[in-house]
């Protein structure tokens, strides 16, 4: 078969995929800085693990199915997949938790698919999801807050898995609390509410990199705000009914990755729904389920699984939410 193509000179797109990610490192700089001001030189050790291994895992795959390396590498999706991962597990895991992670991000999540533009679950969460049921233990032991430790603690810590003083690790607000509710303790008597919680400057500084990604048209409102609608409105209705035993919506929004995963999880091209309206019918999907598992499952921050099975239903809704102008006959 014969293609028509027009002849040169061609104007380039405005928006290439190496811009596109780009701009979603930058955004995601005031979270790094926030998560050094609380965790110190720990987290800067998952970031070049991370980074290193990813790369090194695209090069090995596109050497191995005989891809150009520097176009893929050059894309820096990749980069964003590792900068997330690292972000998103303790910044005190053992190195071989973000190397197995950002391994099954990169071979199993990404490449087994075809590539960028082929894989239906987001790397990074499919990552982190296998990391957490694999390795919960690891993935849920964080380094207290405004607690820095020495160069050298932290490289032993990471890389040989010992801990030099007891008191290390922390629960988040979203952990304590599903563990108070477990203990038939109710919310009000556990001395923990917003105000106490540290992690909020780090959703804060989400909150802007989504904000600064949305003023750059690096992605659309549609599923941000469908996300946090979604969330906010049954916790609003379950707070009202109860406040002794569900959370606040402002708990659910700055405590836990809420913010994160509206901004800059949900909103992957390759695996969210492409319509407008499939957007917010996506987003929508992922609010309810982060509050839902984070309700009554047993895993307190549930974004990677939320994620992951709106993921599943994005190939129905954009089939049955596509533009009129798709349906019409030539």
């Amino acid at each position: 078969m014969q293609f028509s193509t027009t002849s040169s000179p061609f104007i380039p797109a405005s928006n290439t995929v190496n811009r596109v990610m780009l701009q979603v490192l930058l955004a995601l700089l005031p979270a790094l800085a926030v998560m050094y001001w609380l965790f110190g030189m720990s987290i800067l050790v998952q970031l070049i693990l991370a980074c290193t291994t990813a790369l090194l895992a695209e090069a090995g795959i596109l050497y191995l199915r005989k891809r150009p390396i520097k176009i893929h590498l050059r894309d820096l999706s990749a980069t964003v997949t590792a900068v997330l991962l690292a972000l998103a597990i303790p910044s005190i895991a053992p190195w071989w938790i973000i190397v197995c992670g950002s391994l099954f991000a990169i071979i199993i999540a990404k490449q087994l698919y075809g590539g960028l533009g082929y894989n239906p679950f987001n790397p990074a969460m499919a990552a982190y999801v296998f990391l957490l049921i694999s390795f919960p233990l690891q993935m849920t032991a964080w380094q207290t807050p405004f607690n820095p430790l020495p160069y050298t603690e932290v490289f032993k810590i990471i890389f040989t898995a010992q801990q030099a003083f007891d008191g290390l690790s922390s629960a988040t607000i979203l952990d304590y609390n599903k563990t108070q509710l477990s203990l038939d303790n109710t919310l009000t008597n556990t001395g923990i509410n917003f105000s106490t919680n540290t992690l909020l400057w780090v959703s804060i500084a989400y909150l802007l990199g989504g904000l600064w990604l949305l003023y750059r048209k690096v992605i659309s409102w549609h599923i941000p705000v469908a996300v946090l609608c979604g969330l906010c409105l049954p916790a609003s209705i379950m707070y009202v009914v109860d406040t002794s035993h569900f959370s606040s919506p402002l708990v659910h929004l700055f405590s836990g990755a809420s913010l994160c995963g509206a901004f800059f999880i949900a909103t992957d091209p390759v695996s969210a729904a492409t319509s407008n309206k499939g957007r917010l019918v996506y987003g929508l999907l992922i609010g309810v389920l982060i509050y839902i598992i984070r309700t009554w499952a047993a895993y307190p921050d549930a974004i990677a699984f939320a994620v992951l099975l709106a993921n599943l239903s994005a190939p129905s809704i954009d089939h049955y939410l596509r533009p009129k102008a798709a349906h019409k006959p030539l």
